[in-house]
Protein backbone atom coordinates (compact mmCIF):
# COMPACT_ATOMS: atom_id res chain seq x y z
CA UNK A 1 0.00 0.00 0.00
CA UNK A 2 1.34 3.33 -0.44
CA UNK A 3 -0.62 6.73 0.37
CA UNK A 4 -0.60 10.11 -1.31
CA UNK A 5 -0.86 12.59 1.66
CA UNK A 6 -0.78 16.23 1.62
CA UNK A 7 -2.00 18.83 3.90
CA UNK A 8 -3.31 22.30 3.34
CA UNK A 9 -4.02 25.48 5.54
CA UNK A 10 -6.40 27.59 2.98
CA UNK A 11 -6.47 31.21 3.39
CA UNK A 12 -9.87 31.42 3.97
CA UNK A 13 -11.51 33.26 1.45
CA UNK A 14 -9.89 30.92 -1.15
CA UNK A 15 -10.77 27.64 0.94
CA UNK A 16 -13.63 27.10 -1.94
CA UNK A 17 -11.77 27.38 -4.68
CA UNK A 18 -8.48 25.43 -3.00
CA UNK A 19 -11.50 22.51 -2.62
CA UNK A 20 -12.49 23.06 -6.24
CA UNK A 21 -8.67 22.37 -6.88
CA UNK A 22 -7.90 19.60 -5.07
CA UNK A 23 -11.36 17.72 -6.40
CA UNK A 24 -9.29 18.57 -10.43
CA UNK A 25 -6.16 16.92 -8.59
CA UNK A 26 -8.53 13.58 -7.83
CA UNK A 27 -9.72 13.94 -11.04
CA UNK A 28 -6.59 13.87 -13.06
CA UNK A 29 -4.98 10.98 -10.83
CA UNK A 30 -8.48 8.84 -11.33
CA UNK A 31 -7.57 5.61 -13.78
CA UNK A 32 -3.43 5.96 -12.58
CA UNK A 33 -3.06 2.45 -12.42
CA UNK A 34 -3.34 1.19 -9.02
CA UNK A 35 -5.38 3.39 -7.70
CA UNK A 36 -7.92 2.56 -4.89
CA UNK A 37 -9.19 5.40 -3.95
CA UNK A 38 -8.71 9.51 -3.70
CA UNK A 39 -10.50 11.81 -1.36
CA UNK A 40 -10.65 15.19 -0.33
CA UNK A 41 -11.14 15.45 3.40
CA UNK A 42 -11.19 18.31 6.19
CA UNK A 43 -9.69 18.39 9.73
CA UNK A 44 -12.52 18.28 12.14
CA UNK A 45 -10.52 20.30 14.64
CA UNK A 46 -9.14 23.08 12.21
CA UNK A 47 -9.44 24.72 8.78
CA UNK A 48 -7.01 22.19 7.23
CA UNK A 49 -7.84 20.57 4.37
CA UNK A 50 -6.08 17.13 3.69
CA UNK A 51 -6.11 15.27 0.27
CA UNK A 52 -4.91 11.19 0.32
CA UNK A 53 -4.75 8.95 -2.62
CA UNK A 54 -4.52 5.65 -1.88
CA UNK A 55 -2.87 3.10 -4.31
CA UNK A 56 -2.34 -0.92 -4.10
CA UNK A 57 1.31 -0.75 -3.81
CA UNK A 58 4.48 1.58 -3.62
CA UNK A 59 5.39 0.87 -7.11
CA UNK A 60 7.18 4.32 -8.25
CA UNK A 61 6.97 4.42 -11.60
CA UNK A 62 2.89 3.82 -11.24
CA UNK A 63 2.69 6.70 -9.06
CA UNK A 64 5.49 7.50 -6.56
CA UNK A 65 7.22 10.75 -6.16
CA UNK A 66 7.73 11.06 -10.02
CA UNK A 67 4.77 9.99 -10.71
CA UNK A 68 3.38 12.56 -8.06
CA UNK A 69 5.72 15.28 -9.69
CA UNK A 70 3.72 14.86 -12.92
CA UNK A 71 0.18 14.72 -11.91
CA UNK A 72 1.38 17.68 -9.87
CA UNK A 73 2.45 19.95 -13.10
CA UNK A 74 -0.23 18.28 -14.78
CA UNK A 75 -3.25 20.32 -12.39
CA UNK A 76 -0.47 23.66 -12.03
CA UNK A 77 -1.10 23.62 -16.07
CA UNK A 78 -4.40 23.57 -15.34
CA UNK A 79 -5.06 25.68 -12.39
CA UNK A 80 -1.82 27.73 -12.20
CA UNK A 81 -3.27 29.99 -9.22
CA UNK A 82 -3.24 26.57 -7.34
CA UNK A 83 -0.45 27.71 -4.84
CA UNK A 84 -1.90 30.92 -4.04
CA UNK A 85 -5.30 29.28 -2.43
CA UNK A 86 -3.24 28.11 0.27
CA UNK A 87 -2.38 30.18 3.10
CA UNK A 88 1.30 28.24 3.89
CA UNK A 89 3.12 25.50 2.53
CA UNK A 90 1.29 22.35 1.83
CA UNK A 91 2.98 19.39 3.17
CA UNK A 92 3.29 16.69 1.31
CA UNK A 93 4.26 13.38 2.32
CA UNK A 94 4.71 9.92 0.46
CA UNK A 95 3.78 6.83 2.73
CA UNK A 96 3.53 3.41 2.54
CA UNK A 97 2.39 0.40 5.62
CA UNK A 98 4.43 -0.64 8.26
CA UNK A 99 4.34 -4.21 8.39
Amino acid sequence: MFILMSVHHPRPEHRTALIESMHRYGAAIRGCEGLVAVRTLEDAGSDRLVGLAVFASAREDAHGQDGGREHRAAQLDQDPDAQRLDGGPAGRRGLTQVT
